[in-house]
């Protein structure tokens, strides 16, 4: 049996405990030794030689620090992805357990590290346990984080070298309970779109404010302003997120600053509301630059898609983790976020479904992009064993 807390229903599992242990292991080494975009190659050399050692048919170079890994079993021409993320971000992490950061100012922070070695523990159940018949794809991607690592990997060719049928991904996530996963068709992760605003006045004595214009009051208008965007222009049904990040101007206590520049972020799930949304922040913008006499000017940086799920994948989804879980375990009401996910990438190109795996309360800080976050050792046997109950349901005999 899985370790797993005694609320949770048992179910059976052919993996011991020696084996979730020496997983777990690796684990910890990938979070003491995490790597940023596009700079996994510690990581990657791990996932690599890990691979290897399972027998497993290895990959390498796409995207820089991509790992793919690839298990054949009987006649059958299907073929499916399993994918997992390695990177880390750059913050300084704040725990003092033993298998914290070794490297400043960069650390596990969103469980990547957890993700990575599920996905291996899957390998290593599977190449040894070849009960399916077809293709098994494990794609080891780098750079989820902010720069689209899932991208570069299909534009390098991941698809045409792994024509998969359908492709798969699983986050662990803070405030599902262990033993629980969100599943759910359509739209699960928001697109993203970061903004730059421009506002440039005239800068003068700040004890003679009337000989210029003030760019500071000018864009403090425009950030309360920004807050009306959703709750004034989009139907009350529809979602969207307008939050403003930055605030960059002046340089002395005694000087309106010739320019103010505000940053941030948009998070839409259909593209007809991002259209609106940009559309309504420019009218904004024009309309403070009037009142104050300033030139204001916005940039939108198209970043990440919408992450949107395919209907038959996502049944598929579901019924595996019922039949892990428990069909009361199989939850939806975690789901959509407003969080962004370069998978929605893989998705544009394939069928397939991302899922959230439980991974505790989330208290203490153990959320998702705080210094204090660790992933959750306790889980590690679930993923493996939905990864490994995707693939036999999938392919099966």
């Amino acid at each position: 049996m899985f370790p797993m807390p005694a609320t949770n229903p048992p179910f059976d599992a052919a993996l011991d405990a020696t084996f979730l242990a020496e997983i777990a292991t690796i684990r910890r080494d990938i979070h003491a030794h995490p790597e940023l975009a596009f700079n996994e190659t510690r990581t990657a050399d791990l996932v690599a030689a890990e691979l290897t050692r399972y027998g497993v048919e290895v990959h390498r170079g796409l995207a820089k620090t991509g790992v793919v890994g690839v298990i054949r079993a009987g006649s059958s021409t299907r073929m499916i992805g399993l994918r997992a993320d390695m990177d880390a971000l750059p913050l300084k992490e704040m725990n003092d357990f033993p298998h914290r950061s070794k490297h400043e100012g960069c650390m596990h922070a969103c469980g990547h590290d957890g993700h990575t070695a599920m996905l291996l523990g899957a390998a290593r159940y599977l190449s040894a346990n070849r009960d399916f018949d077809g293709t098994v794809v494990f794609i080891f991607q780098p750079a989820e984080e902010s720069e689209g690592g899932a991208a570069v990997m299909i534009e390098e060719g991941l698809f045409s070298q792994f024509p998969v049928d359908a492709v798969y991904g699983m986050h662990n996530w803070p405030g599902i309970p262990v033993g629980e996963m969100a599943v759910m068709p359509g739209p699960v992760m928001a697109g993203t779109c970061a903004f730059e605003i421009t506002v440039r006045g005239h800068g003068c004595h700040a004890a003679m404010p009337h000989q210029g214009i003030d760019t500071i009051v000018a864009a403090s208008q425009l950030v309360q302003a920004l807050q009306t965007v959703v709750s004034r222009n989009l139907h009350p049904c529809d979602a969207a997120v307008v939050s403003v990040t930055q605030f960059h101007s002046g340089s002395a206590w005694n000087i309106l600053p010739e320019e103010a520049v505000l940053r941030g972020t948009i998070r839409t799930f259909k593209p007809e509301v991002q259209e609106l949304v940009e559309r309504a922040v420019e009218r904004l913008c024009s309309g403070v630059a009037s009142a104050n006499g300033a030139q204001i000017g916005v940039v939108f940086d198209h970043r990440y898609p919408a992450t949107v799920n395919s209907a038959n994948e996502t049944e598929i989804c579901r019924e595996v983790a019922a039949s892990l879980f428990g069909a009361d375990k199989v939850r939806k009401d975690e789901l959509p976020s407003m969080g962004a996910e370069d998978f929605a990438y893989m998705l544009r190109e394939k069928p397939g479904c991302y899922v959230w795996l439980g991974n505790g309360p989330g208290t203490g800080g153990c959320t998702l992009h705080n210094p204090h976050y660790d992933f959750n050792d306790e889980i590690i046997g679930l993923g493996v064993r939905y990864w490994v109950d995707l693939a036999e349901h999938t392919l099966g005999r």
